[in-house]
Order: structure tokens, then C-alpha cells, then sequence
């Protein structure tokens, strides 16, 4: 009977039923070894540990990919059903102070721009020995490195519409046109026509502002030159060197238009707000990483609702 316990709680080790699940998820140790931050030869060990104890094969890898046998399969199961119940014991009982690892935030540059020192504030407040790798990419790349599980978090435009992930309304921003002095554009309102006659500098080709510029501008010119960057500093850069004109968040060039390097345009056509929302995995065993997202949410909600 005491062997029988011993080997039980040999059975139970969180990390190796967590790496057995990440392997069956991704069908890859290695990629399994990059998202928990362990080695290949300690993934191996955890499976063939937990192979041993059970009397089992989990795994067929005779080809590429690691695919699970008949009582992997089964192991899945309670896989599941156990880093649930310790995600809902880490909830309950835990001390935040006690929780440690390393969560992946993808964010867009606008969000990098504005809010996200102020989540990494809360963060730290709230989970002292957590860690964060940041990755500042544009929404397309977030979402496709989010469904690789190269990240864990991401705050982007648009939806991630597949299996084990949840897309959440987190935030927007208002875009305003600006322009530098050296334009000389004084027209009021400026019209789409007039703007059709200077360079714009947007955002990159596929993103929405890029699109709607395009389509706004198109009917009234097909020569427009639109130039486009992934990165804001250059967008802004270029924009008070007087290369063209841009729509952005005011809350990027505060300082700009405050020294007079920047001014506010009125242009006949709005451009739609950036609408972001927060893309988490809801796979067993995330706690961390829904407590993070929850995390954001609330403290953008509170924010909200101090600004009313």
C-alpha cells in the first residue's frame, strides 16, 4: 500500500502532466519545450518518468510529430480534469506572492505607446515573482504567434477565432489627423480631395487604417502616395519632418502637439477608431495566464469608468 502511494504521487506532478498535455496540444516536444522554458532532454525525461510509472506508452513517435496512442488518449482526459482542479486550487488558496513563471505578452505598438507600462505596473503589484517577455508586433503576427503558442497573452485588433482561445473588447482609440506646419495646410475643413494631394503615412498595408485610408482616397485619386510602417516612431518621425501627413492617436503625440512640432488637422473624413481586444488561451492549467488577462480587464475598466 505504501508503495502504491508513493506511486501515486509520482503520477500526480503537476509539471508532468502539464508537459503531456502542452505535447498533445502541439504534437511536438520541442515546441512544448519552448512554451514551458525547459530544455528537450528534461521534456523527455517528464514523459518517459511518467510513461514508467504508469506501465504505458503515451506517445507514438515514429513519425514527425508526437501522436498520442489509446492510453495517451485516456491520460488526456484526467489530464485535463487535474490541471483544472489545481488552476482552481491556485485561485483559492494560493498567495499571489508564491506564484512564479514567465508570461508572454504580445501587444501592438499603440497599446506599447500608451497603457502597457501601466499593466506591467499592476502586474508586478499584484505578482511579484512573475516574469514578462514583451513582443511588439503588428495584430496579424500577435494573432498567428498566439495560435503557435509563441505567446501567451495578446492585445490586438481583431478576433482569434480558433479552438482553446477567447477574444475579449478591451479597448479603443480615437485616430486624429496631424500634420506638420511645414505642410502648410490650412484649409478647414481639409477635403478628401486636397488630402488626396499629399503623402500620407499610415499604418502597415494590411491593417484596417491602412485599408480605409486606401478606400477613402481611392475614388479621388489613383496617384496617392501612401506610405506605410509597422513601426510608430517612424510613422511620427516622418510626420513632423513634414514627409506627409498621418491619422493617429492623440495619445501618442501628446508631447508633439503640445511643443507645436504637430497640429491637429480637420479633415471632412474620420478615420474608425482602433478597436483592441485581449486574445488568451483557456486551455487547462492557464490560470496565470486568465488571471493576468482578468487582470487588464479590470484595471481598464476601472480606468473607464474614472474617466466618465
Amino acid at each position: 500500500r505504501s508503495r502504491k502511494r508513493i506511486r501515486l504521487r509520482k503520477i500526480m506532478n503537476i509539471r508532468s502532466l502539464e508537459t503531456f498535455y502542452w505535447i498533445a496540444k502541439l504534437g511536438s516536444f520541442r515546441a512544448t519545450g519552448e512554451k514551458l522554458y525547459a530544455s528537450q532532454p528534461t521534456i523527455s525525461a517528464r514523459i518517459s518518468g511518467l510513461e514508467d510509472e504508469l506501465g504505458v506508452k503515451l506517445f507514438d513517435r515514429s513519425g514527425r510529430s508526437a501522436v498520442l496512442t489509446t492510453k495517451g488518449q485516456e491520460l488526456l482526459v484526467y489530464a485535463e480534469k487535474i490541471l483544472e482542479l489545481h488552476q482552481e486550487l491556485l485561485e483559492k488558496v494560493a498567495d499571489p506572492d508564491s506564484i512564479h513563471g514567465t508570461i508572454r505578452l504580445g501587444v501592438a505598438e499603440t497599446i506599447a505607446y500608451t497603457w502597457l507600462p501601466r499593466l506591467i505596473e499592476r502586474i508586478n503589484e499584484t505578482y511579484p515573482a512573475i516574469n514578462l517577455e514583451l513582443d511588439v508586433d503588428i495584430s496579424v503576427s500577435l494573432a498567428e504567434k498566439l495560435i503557435r503558442r509563441e505567446i501567451d497573452i495578446a492585445f490586438l485588433i481583431g478576433e482569434v477565432r480558433h479552438e482553446d482561445f477567447v477574444t475579449k473588447p478591451f479597448c479603443s482609440y480615437s485616430l486624429t489627423w496631424v500634420a506638420s506646419e511645414k505642410l502648410m495646410l490650412h484649409e478647414k475643413p481639409l477635403s478628401v480631395s486636397t488630402l488626396a494631394q499629399v503623402p500620407i503615412i499610415t499604418y502597415p498595408r494590411m491593417s484596417e487604417p491602412h485599408i480605409y485610408i486606401r478606400s477613402l482616397i481611392n475614388p479621388v485619386s489613383r496617384s496617392i502616395q501612401i506610405h506605410s510602417s509597422s513601426s510608430l516612431s517612424t510613422i511620427i518621425r516622418m510626420t513632423v519632418d513634414g514627409v506627409g501627413v498621418s491619422a493617429l492617436p492623440s495619445e501618442i503625440v501628446t508631447s508633439e502637439l503640445e511643443s507645436g512640432k504637430l497640429r491637429k488637422l480637420q479633415v471632412e473624413a474620420n478615420v474608425p477608431d482602433l478597436v483592441f481586444n485581449v486574445a488568451y488561451t483557456t486551455a487547462p492549467g492557464g490560470y496565470i495566464v486568465r488571471a493576468i488577462a482578468d487582470l487588464a480587464l479590470n484595471l481598464m475598466s476601472s480606468e473607464s469608468r474614472e474617466l466618465r
